[in-house]
């Protein structure tokens, strides 16, 4: 089926999903007891194929001398040809090269065209197959691509295409970097729409799975009381968590804290750390 199909059809299964998200996101508890993000109740949709050129292997497809000269090693050459045989796992790592400018120059449109491949080819796998994750990751990459777009390429900015993007993976595949790319759209604003509850919703989904950007905007949020009813011990709660996540690039989750924490009463650290706890155990049952 093609992406556009599969987005239609999930954004009917979203809505199901938005229906009784409340329950666990919002308003609910986890399985450790501890009360969720204190929002209120959040969506499935596969964006129209993404038309992609021919890419060139290194080893011609099919013949016998090609299979002789398949490296043994996990070259260039090996993965071009895997990729040409439609192996995601190949897809994905060649276009996360390219992406990067590992190993290879740096070439965005190229990445772009690999991870519409595995989009294209596997917008319907089941969520629970093996290469899921790097399935959902694809879309994460498209819709990076289409938020920003790739400069004097095809590939124009186009935020709804983009939003379509990350909605799929959020929702069919339940993958935590697109749920929280896909809050910030609608805290951004996708077109005329900004709406900071939904984005809100879509953050604690996120921060459950241990997202620590989605964690640290969220607790800042909650912490502020921006755009949400203020909780500073729940904000702080998941500030800390965050920052306990974060890499030592992320320098803006480190000061977000140390205010916080600064800021924040004896009382309400005591119950933050009472909190965390609780968090903490419910991961572990």
């Amino acid at each position: 089926m093609r992406i556009s199909e599969c987005i239609a059809s999930c954004v009917i299964a979203g809505a199901a999903i938005l229906a009784v998200a409340p329950a666990f996101a919002f308003e609910g508890t986890t399985p450790g007891g501890l009360s969720s993000a204190g929002l209120p109740p959040v969506g499935l949709a596969a964006p129209t194929a993404v038309p992609v050129p021919p890419l060139p292997v290194a080893v011609p497809n099919g013949t016998a001398a090609a299979k002789a000269a398949v490296p043994s090693s996990n070259s260039l050459s090996t993965l071009q040809y895997a990729a040409e045989g439609g192996h995601p796992i190949a897809q994905w790592k060649l276009g996360r090269m390219y992406a990067t400018g590992e190993g290879v120059d740096r070439d965005d449109l190229r990445a772009f065209d690999y991870f519409s491949r595995i989009a294209n080819q596997h917008a319907e796998d089941s969520p629970s197959a093996p290469q899921a994750q790097i399935v959902a990751n694809a879309f994460v990459a498209l819709g990076r691509y289409y938020r920003d777009g790739i400069p004097n390429t095809r590939v124009r900015i186009d935020r709804e295409r983009a939003r379509e993007m990350f909605h799929y993976a959020a929702s069919y595949f339940g993958n935590a970097d697109a749920q929280y790319n896909l809050a910030r759209m609608y805290l951004d604003g996708v077109g005329s729409q900004r709406d900071p509850k939904y984005a809100a919703r879509w953050l604690a989904q996120a921060a459950q799975k241990g997202q620590f950007q989605a964690q640290a905007l969220l607790g800042q949020m909650l912490f502020n009381g921006d755009l949400l009813p203020r909780q500073v011990a729940r904000g702080l709660m998941w500030l800390t968590l965050a920052r306990d996540n974060a890499g030592p690039d992320e320098v803006w989750i480190n000061d977000v804290y140390n205010s916080a924490l600064k800021r924040a009463s004896e009382d309400d650290r005591a119950m933050a750390g009472r909190m965390l706890e609780r968090w903490v155990q419910g991961r572990r049952d």
